[in-house]
């Protein structure tokens, strides 16, 4: 070394030491730590952090326990569930130090490359953007080696259902018998479109929507952790608008934070998600129950102004009419439902407006429109339709009460139809008729003498085949309490003959629609059923085009009504002559009620008619004799 090197090494050391001092200040100063999502970083990392799916959880913490895990897994449900959480913790599981096992430690090495995603043998896979068999193949290849540090080599595909057929069969030798080292666990939205093959190889789990109840508590620990003030209503609207799934009511959550800072509202859920308050929901169910049209458009005209989803308030509105009748059924039992103290309030104000017949017609209505409003040109129009038509069917009555309502009236009437006025008529011939009649329904004549009593032992075994009419009331009577309406068919109808063990069943030509009508497999089990039980065994039913016999009124109240002139049940009597038309008893005519010439005012101002008109809303325009 020369004289003067020692200056200069100095003279460096010093620079070099006043550069560090300068620069290494600002080296120490670490980048700032990204922002993690709420959703990813509350995300669970164990089995008893996740919500609402213990009938999962439990299952598979069983078998770990018990040694029996299989080699291929399914995990179904809606999105932001917990589908491939619950495959990460189980990869986490199978491959922690020591495993398998259900408690393990988080701070274990190989839990914290599967959690933070840089695990060598734990592969998650996007079945979306790797679908084709190209990369199938390549799976069916690693398959084969052994994991790097880890008990099992662990395939996580996400979105199973978008890999092609070539792919899906591709996979099925690798996925039925798979090396003893490796475990695969698919998860997917859509299990219908997962190949039959595949699904019969896997155990699978079906993830349900997490209840309303569950998210808000959820949601309620996440904002202490956050240091967030949110309002219960609010938690409650985030938690209804998730529709079940976890992730979404977090990404809700997290969007509310950053637009309104440390202090939550339920007016602010509702403005930025477009939801509808429940009692706005409330006082429009509330306005349709009444019937009041005027009020019920008013407030879904504000409703849409303030910028609400009309898509969400139909199937609000539809869930508020399922509450209220659950509450109706239930009897006001509030276990079924997961509602607040207002709304069950508001439930039971309203469930004394509507019957469990309407609201069940009312909610047809709303099912039906949340399918067509996608595809209406005005959504606001289409919605403002479907309230009028939902406010129709409240009051609507069925069918078969229209039907039970004239069938309660031609009873009541003691007329049947009440097409004729002329109502004194049957007075006269009617003694007769019913004395020869009064055996078949066991009622017993003054003093009768000992030979009387014979035909009662007579009629419970089989009924009397003289007297047609008899049977033929008989018959429609026990048809009426089966089935309401094929008595208004048969009742156009007449009995033609009893013999050889066939009932013959005559429609007048004027009324071929009703036998057509009546003329079915169904019908005639029916009818036999009937006549068994009135005592004819082993009868058979023939219907047939014939016209009906003089005085015979289709619509009259037969029970009530004069005995009309029927061919006798024996032998002699052919089908053929009543099919054609021909005379069948010499017995006089005689007039009946049919025969009386139609009064058109009178025929208006029948109650029964008037009753009719009344019940259907209709009016007479024609009336013909």
């Amino acid at each position: 070394m020369q004289k003067g090197d020692g200056k200069e090494i100095f003279r460096r050391v010093s620079q070099f030491t006043i550069f560090c001092f300068i620069l290494l200040p600002s080296a120490l100063i670490l980048p700032p730590v990204a922002y993690q999502v709420i959703a990813r970083k509350y995300r669970p990392q164990r089995f008893a952090d996740v919500v609402g799916q213990e009938h999962v959880t439990q299952t598979l913490a069983n078998a770990i326990s018990q040694q029996r895990i299989a080699h291929a897994y399914l995990f179904c449900g809606p999105r932001g569930t917990g589908k491939t959480t619950i495959a990460r913790i189980f990869a986490k599981c199978l491959n922690c130090t020591d495993g398998p096992k259900v408690e393990f430690d988080e701070s274990d090495p190989r839990c914290r490359e599967i959690t933070e995603g840089r695990a060598m043998d734990v592969l998650e896979i996007d079945g979306a953007s790797n679908n084709g068999v190209e990369q199938v193949r390549e799976l069916r290849e690693t398959v084969k080696y052994a994991p790097a540090s880890s008990k099992f080599k662990i395939y996580i595909i996400d979105e199973v259902h978008m890999l092609s057929v070539a792919a899906f069969n591709a996979l099925l030798k690798t996925l039925e018998e798979p090396p003893d080292h490796v475990k695969f666990m698919f998860a997917t939205t859509d299990p219908e479109k997962v190949l039959p093959t595949i699904l019969s190889r896997c155990q699978r789990f079906d993830l349900r929507r997490i209840p309303v109840s569950l998210i808000t508590e959820h949601l309620s620990m996440i904002a202490g952790q956050e240091k967030i003030e949110i309002e219960p209503d609010a938690l409650l609207a985030i938690a209804r608008g998730a529709d079940g799934g976890m992730r979404d009511a977090e990404s809700a959550l997290d969007q509310l934070i950053s637009f309104c800072g440390t202090k939550i509202v339920e007016n602010d859920v509702l403005s930025m998600f477009g939801l509808t308050a429940r009692s706005q929901v409330a006082a429009l169910a509330g306005s349709l129950l009444r019937g009041d049209a005027e009020a019920a458009l008013n407030e879904l005209n504000q409703l849409s102004k303030h910028g609400k989803d009309l898509g969400r308030l139909l199937g609000d509105l539809l869930g508020h009419f399922r509450n209220l009748l659950i509450y109706a059924v239930s009897k006001g039992d509030t276990k079924l439902l997961e509602v607040s103290e207002n709304e069950a309030a508001s439930l039971k104000e309203q469930s004394s407006l509507a019957t469990e017949e309407s609201l069940t017609r009312v909610m047809e209505v709303f099912t039906d429109a949340e399918g067509r409003l996608r595809d209406s040109a005005s959504k606001k129009i289409f919605v403002e339709v479907t309230l009028l038509k939902a406010m129709q069917a409240r009051t609507a009555v069925s069918l078969d009460a229209v039907l039970n309502q004239l069938q309660t009236l031609r009873d009541a009437s003691g007329t049947g139809g009440g097409t004729s006025p002329a109502k004194p008529a049957p007075a006269a011939p009617a003694p007769e008729p019913v004395r020869a009649a009064a055996p078949l329904r066991k009622e017993a004549p003054p003093a009768p003498p000992a030979p009387v009593a014979a035909p009662a032992p007579a009629k419970a075994a089989a009924q009397p085949v003289t007297d047609l009419q008899s049977l033929w009331v008989s018959l429609l009577e026990a048809v009426g309490r089966a089935k309401p309406m094929l008595r208004g068919t048969l009742i156009q109808a007449h009995p033609v003959s009893l013999e050889k063990g066939v009932f013959i069943i005559g429609f007048d030509p004027e009324f071929a629609d009703q036998m057509d009508m009546a003329n079915h497999a169904s019908t005639h089990t029916l009818l036999q059923t009937k006549l068994t039980e009135l005592g004819h065994h082993g009868t058979q039913v023939k219907l047939i085009k014939a016209e009906a016999p003089r005085g015979w009124s289709p619509v009259a109240d037969l029970a009530a009504a004069p005995t009309v002139e029927l061919p006798p049940v024996a032998p002699t009597t052919p089908v053929a002559a009543r099919t054609a038309g021909a005379a069948v008893s010499p017995a006089p005519k005689k007039e009946s009620p049919a025969a009386v010439k139609l009064n058109a005012e009178d025929f208006k101002n029948d109650p029964l008619i008037m009753k009719a008109l009344e019940i259907f809303k209709g009016q007479i325009i024609e009336v013909r004799a």
